[in-house]
């Protein structure tokens, strides 16, 4: 039947896909997941060679749900098959624009926070969207231009700019990003003032997609700098700075602004001198009055929360060029970062942009705190206070996962690996023993929590900064987030935790017993499945058999039974 009748068969396929989507069937039973997942394996292979006939077939089916709750994640990862299809090369792009294209931006423009699955939506819609940008570039910058267009022409003030947040969402290498610059420096004077932020905005995030996807590529602008890029980024530099009149608006284009000028590398060694010329005075006023505004001498709490985010991406952006290659951009990171740790890391005052921003000051922090930990690995003084008793939750839960991130994120040759705070594991483990104990406390003294994945741990862990009053459900919460963030990071890399350089045999061993008898106490929680899944794969990593010898060097065999007699009677007395 699929030799001589492929479009039916490929159609019986798709239909049955569609029949057994959650919307249709209602809650799954593991026959039906089994069959669900079947189907999409099946699509995924049809796709390799009839790819035009999926794509159609899927575009109906989201055509269908758009007004629904849909499973739109489930076509994520025949979003990706468009990466090696060679049909989808061949795809005519007029079918994207018009078909696919419009059902996936409904998705990432429709399902906003309230809904039930705006998260998993828009995620999932955004990454089908960047695996089609791939090979479809020219189909997606043609919808973005296109409304680019329509906008420099429209006098409304309230304009629809989603089409405009595409930039975000595609994947762009340094010819692509080039485009979005030259195009929008042709354009941007010409729009009202919601396009031009959603313009700044779009193209900052583009910037990032540019430089974690292709690393290679800005350390190579660094080592041969690209005129034409230059050029572009300088003109879209000088037009933001003309919109930015007021405090407001230069809070909201210094983070780009910091970009623009990254992307000109010969500006960035220019500004670094006492004297330039008229042309790049603008440049080295701004970066003046970055400086400025972040040692709060700015005259606005706006501007120094801005200059914060502008130097962090600074800091962030300089990790991607290889030391060896002496740039002056390092000199200008020099002469923020001292000031921009004292603003993020102050247990004093803690730094908060007000109600709602809590999720997006912990990704700050911990951005700056990996991108120091990579500039320099042992200039720790932010670390320290991080790792203090006294310093708020918020401060340990941005250690816990930045150095997660550093263990699990750490594909450039330069980067410093995570053995260089080896030193603190004695630390971390007391960390883990008093998050533990005070978990287990607030387990028996509160109504049980339920860890729901739609729910992140940076917000959960961010509610309140204000950790020093007495113990809550929220406070609850919150210890168990970072309790989570602990067990990640012992999974991640054990050793970190093992490391006793200085103890004696009998403290080494008393320390291990104590680190796995905390996890063998969170494997039996109902109450908390995620936390209890983490420990097991903990006590899986630990138990493996050259991690086994970390647990006491001088005597592996002999400690390995004696901890695992311990941990049995744990077991037994719970």
């Amino acid at each position: 039947m699929a030799a001589h009748k492929p479009v039916e068969w490929v159609q019986a396929v798709i239909t049955r896909f569609d029949e057994q989507l959650p919307i249709k069937v209602g809650h799954q039973n593991t026959h039906t997941k089994v069959s669900t997942e079947h189907n999409k394996e099946c699509l995924i292979n049809i796709s390799k060679y009839k790819f035009s006939l999926v794509i159609s077939g899927l575009t109906t089916i989201l055509k269908n749900v758009n007004n629904m709750v849909t499973d739109i994640w489930r076509t994520h990862h025949l979003g990706h098959t468009g990466e090696q299809s060679k049909d989808c090369l061949r795809l005519d792009e007029t079918m994207l624009v018009k078909q696919l294209l419009p059902e996936i931006c409904h998705f990432i423009y429709t399902y906003r926070e309230g809904h039930q699955h705006a998260a998993e939506l828009r995620a999932s819609a955004s990454a089908v969207l960047f695996s089609l940008s791939c090979n479809n570039f020219n189909a997606v910058f043609s919808r973005i231009s296109t409304r680019l267009q329509e906008l420099t022409v429209c006098s409304e003030d309230n304009v629809d700019v989603h089409d405009i947040e595409l930039m975000q969402y595609i994947n762009v290498d340094c010819s692509k990003l080039k485009r979005l610059l030259q195009e929008t420096v042709l354009k941007f004077r010409a729009l009202k003032k919601p396009a031009q932020l959603a313009v700044i905005n779009s193209l900052e995030k583009a910037f990032w997609n540019w430089v974690e996807n292709y690393p290679d590529e800005f350390t190579m602008l660094y080592q041969r700098p690209q005129a034409d890029m230059a050029e572009a980024a300088e003109k879209l530099f000088d037009l933001v700075d003309s919109f930015a009149e007021s405090a407001k608006r230069k809070a909201a284009v210094w983070p780009l602004q910091i970009i623009l000028l990254i992307l000109c590398p010969e500006i960035t060694h220019t500004i670094s001198k006492d004297t330039v010329e008229d042309s790049k005075a603008n440049k080295k006023l701004f970066m003046d009055n970055l400086r400025k505004a972040l040692a709060g001498q700015g005259g606005s709490k706006q501007l120094m929360e801005s200059a914060a985010i502008a130097c962090v991406k600074l800091c962030k952006a300089s990790t991607y060029i290889n030391w060896e290659d002496h740039s002056t951009i390092f000199l200008l990171v020099q002469s923020i970062v001292m000031d921009l740790k004292a603003l993020l890391f102050n247990p004093a005052k803690p730094f908060w942009r007000g109600a709602g921003s809590q999720s997006a000051d912990v990704e700050l922090m911990m951005d700056c705190f990996v991108s120091c930990f990579r500039i320099n690995p042992h200039n720790n003084q932010h670390f320290k206070v991080c790792l203090a008793s006294a310093s708020p939750s918020t401060f340990h839960f941005v250690l816990v996962n930045s150095l997660h991130r550093i263990i699990t994120n750490s594909h450039l040759d330069w980067w410093p690996k995570i053995d260089a705070v080896y030193c603190y594991s004695g630390e971390l483990r007391f960390m883990f023993s008093d998050t533990l104990n005070r978990v287990i406390q607030g387990a028996a003294t509160h109504a049980p929590l339920r860890m729901t994945p739609s729910l992140t741990f940076k917000g959960k862990m961010t509610t309140s900064l204000k950790f020093k009053e007495k113990a809550t459900d929220l406070d609850t919460r919150s210890y168990k987030c970072l309790l989570l963030a602990l067990v990640k990071l012992i999974h991640a890399d054990p050793k970190l935790m093992l490391h006793n350089p200085v103890k004696q045999a009998p403290e080494m061993q008393s320390s291990t017993a104590e680190l796995i008898t905390g996890l063998v106490q969170l494997v039996p929680l109902t109450n908390t499945t995620q936390l209890s899944q983490e420990a097991m794969e903990a006590l899986l990593v630990l138990h493996q058999p050259e991690t086994i010898e970390l647990w006491n060097p001088d005597a592996p065999i002999e400690t390995f039974w004696d901890i695992r007699y311990l941990t049995f009677l744990s077991s037994v007395h719970e």
